[in-house]
């Protein structure tokens, strides 16, 4: 038993040691390669492709090739097509073809991101096949994931690779890998007398009757607009830092030399607030909590404002790290359990790849996307001692972020009206 545990460990390791090598760094090496002006296009098309691939991959693997083996080839492809962007890039320099590298980067992870969903699946298979309990096996099995997207940023950060395209070849090679580890574990069974979901549901589009109900429609369009925030600071707090670097005062601290070390505060604090929100929604109910992350939010983006990487200016910097576990997870994994709980069983399924559809899909592309107007009409890509920075008026950035996510919690709690009954 503790062998296959150990195996799926390694498992969730790699997968989000894939995506932790250029997520949070990557906007720094697109600002180098000329390309600072296009980073919400990168960072938005994860959340476009996220709208099929994941239900066509699964669908896939629900109906004809086993899930490990169809995991296989989606890594495979997507490691190809990473590593395939790394030597263009380092080819190319500070003169990249926008064209070029987005389209390797997009079939990356139009790949990649249907793997997150059929790690899972393999993982509740495998269990399911020891004879494990999935509800009490799986979440000790998934921090590991959490960890290794870490270490991953870690190891980019430590080995200078931050503004380099190299670190497309670090999550190229890990894909890889992990493509021929999948087929190391044991066969998912292809039950061919279960009907499997049809595009429809693996989309959640049978879930749009729910917006016949004033109280989930309200739940949805928010998600959505909260969903907005998801990946600002991924794409762009790596920059952000790394822009102090142009100012004597802070060239040398510890921030500018090391974006990568310090935004990996926020996946710790992630990791941790994972472990009190069953406390917090028994104590407060789903408006509460879906609130705290929305105030969460505003604070994230805040605390960038008036923040920098100098003394004591860094310790605000840090707050804002600690504060993204619960504007993450509060909002995310509560959101998911609340769809879960007021969704009859038939949709449940198909309500949940809606609320993923609006908030990971449309909520972070969209966002994303008016981020980088923002971002671009403030800023500027410029040349100091050599370097490539994105300078300007960053601290009007992240108000405006930050008073989008007030405004959001303010009329969210006004129209959306729930009422939390106390477990005893």
């Amino acid at each position: 038993m503790l062998n296959i545990k150990v195996r799926l460990i390694i498992l969730n390791f790699l997968e989000f040691a894939i995506w932790g090598a250029y997520l949070t760094c990557m906007s720094r090496y697109l600002n180098t390669a000329g390309l600072g002006d296009h980073i919400s296009y990168f960072y938005s098309v994860q959340g476009f492709v996220s709208l099929f691939m994941p239900a066509l991959m699964g669908i896939v693997a629900d109906r004809w090739v086993q899930a490990q083996k169809t995991l296989s080839f989606c890594q495979f492809v997507a490691g190809i097509a990473m590593c395939a962007a790394a030597f263009y890039g380092n080819s190319a320099g500070a003169n990249a073809d926008f064209g070029t590298l987005f389209g390797l980067y997009t079939l990356s992870v139009a790949f990649y991101m249907p793997t997150i969903a059929l790690t899972n699946s393999v993982a509740y298979a495998v269990l399911e096949g020891a004879g494990l309990d999935t509800v009490k096996s799986f979440p000790p099995i998934r921090v590991w994931g959490t960890v290794g997207f870490i270490i991953s940023m870690l190891c980019v950060d430590w080995s200078g690779l931050q503004d380099k395209p190299w670190q497309f070849a670090v999550s190229g090679v890990l894909s890889i890998i992990m493509a021929f580890y999948a087929l190391t574990m044991p066969a998912c069974k292809i039950d061919k007398t279960k009907k499997a979901a049809s595009l429809v549901d693996a989309l959640g589009l049978r879930a749009f009757t729910l917006f016949k109900q004033r109280k989930m429609a309200i739940f949805f369009i928010f998600s959505m607009l909260l969903g907005s925030a998801l990946q600002i600071t991924n794409g762009y707090a790596n920059p952000f830092i790394a822009s102090f670097g142009a100012e004597e005062a802070f060239s040398d601290t510890f921030g500018v030399q090391h974006a990568n070390t310090l935004i990996s505060l926020s996946q710790m604090s992630e990791t941790l607030c994972i472990l009190i929100i069953p406390f917090f929604l028994k104590r407060f109910g789903i408006k509460i909590v879906m609130l705290m992350s929305m105030f969460a939010w505003v604070f994230r983006f805040g605390f960038f404002a008036i923040g920098n990487p100098g003394f004591p200016g860094v310790i605000l910097l840090v707050l804002s790290m600690i504060v993204y576990g619960i504007a993450f997870d509060f909002f995310n994994i509560s959101g998911s359990l609340f769809v879960d709980q007021e969704t009859d069983l038939n949709i449940r399924s198909s309500a949940q790849g809606l609320f993923m559809m609006m908030t990971n899909g449309l909520g972070a592309s969209i966002g994303m996307l008016l981020a980088g107007m923002v971002v671009n009409h403030y800023t500027h890509s410029e040349m100091v001692k050599g370097e490539s920075y994105m300078l300007g008026d960053w601290q009007t950035c992240w108000y405006i972020f930050a008073a989008y996510a007030l405004v959001v919690a303010v009329l969210f709690a006004i129209l959306f009206r729930y009422k939390h009954i106390k477990e005893k």
